[in-house]
């Protein structure tokens, strides 16, 4: 009988054990998604705010310098934002695979866009430099421009981010520069591993977002030039789309990442912005306000069809 109580006693304590586990699981997962909801509600918030910023911004600048410079302003402002959506998809899948917790990304992303805004600067600087000194440089930038475009426009599908992710010469070359604890601690970028000071994921993660942003940049600053070589407004407008960056992050998590056609109609603009800066170099000029006529309708054109396609699976799966 003793034997059989402690059976049953010890099954009713594994039970009450299991329920209590299973319990705060819940709760921890209740809060994690409370987190992240808050989170977005403020991103929204803060990306409004940014916008009429940056908004205000370009009428000083049309006050300033007059509307021709105000119209580079704009268009480079919109150009920026519309490249940022490939690049924060890749910020996202960053996060992922270091599993850092979407209460924790916010850091990560305002240290990693203070480095973006001054390493931008100095490539900006120096490439307004190598223009003024040999025009033809534009050409380059042209090149590279098509180029990125016909790789965004043939690559197949991700079937393993991870997998392609781990073999990322960015994600390598920071993995072995930074050694890093096996585990996060919080906020913090360091922590303390056997009485010796550590770097946590978090820096290794903050780290490679500044290298993978200096890639971006190859694509997004060539594709400025092409719109204004003015210092000033590359850098302003540039500036202040940084500044909306980690908002617009989770905008762009949540939302656009199921917009199947904007990543294609990224790359039309990419070869487009190409393509204008190799005519305006032989002398055919195309307006600012042409092109940002042809950025803002490729990128309403690729999230039209995307939602139009959203719609018929939606309407398929409920027949």
């Amino acid at each position: 009988p003793d034997k059989i109580g402690d059976t049953v006693g010890g099954a009713e304590v594994k039970d009450k054990l299991d329920t209590r586990e299973s319990s705060a699981v819940s709760k921890s997962a209740a809060e994690t998604d409370a987190d992240a909801e808050f989170i977005r509600g403020k991103s929204l918030r803060d990306l409004f705010a940014a916008v009429i910023a940056a908004a205000v911004f370009g009428a000083g600048v049309v006050a300033w310098k007059g509307p021709d410079a105000g119209e580079a302003y704009f268009a480079s402002y919109v150009l920026e934002q519309s490249l940022a959506i490939d690049n924060l998809l890749v910020f996202g899948l960053i996060f992922g695979y270091f599993k850092i917790p979407v209460s924790v990304q916010p850091r990560a992303l305002r240290y990693g866009l203070y480095g973006a805004a001054v390493l931008r600067l100095i490539v900006i600087l120096a490439g307004e430099i190598l223009i003024e000194k040999f025009r033809p440089t534009l050409l380059v930038l042209a090149l590279i421009l098509v180029y990125s475009s016909f790789t965004i426009l043939t690559k197949g599908d991700d079937d393993d981010d991870d997998e392609e992710l781990a073999d990322n010469a960015v994600v390598k070359f920071c993995s072995k520069l930074i050694p890093v604890s096996p585990k996060l601690d919080g906020e913090k970028f360091f922590t303390m591993v056997d009485g010796v000071k550590t770097a946590t994921p978090l820096l290794l993660v903050v780290a490679i977002l500044e290298i993978s942003d200096i890639v971006f940049a190859v694509d997004s600053i060539p594709a400025i030039f092409g719109v204004t070589t003015d210092p000033f407004v590359v850098y302003s407008s540039n500036l202040f789309a940084l500044a909306s960056l980690r908002s617009l992050y989770y905008f762009v998590e949540t939302i656009v990442a199921d917009l199947e056609y904007v990543e294609p109609a990224v790359g039309i603009i990419l070869g487009f912005i190409g393509g204008k800066i190799v005519a305006d170099f032989a002398g055919y000029d195309i307006s600012t306000a042409q092109s940002l006529t042809v950025v803002l309708g490729l990128l309403s054109g690729g999230v039209a069809l995307s939602l139009l396609q959203n719609s018929q699976k939606f309407d398929n799966d409920i027949d």
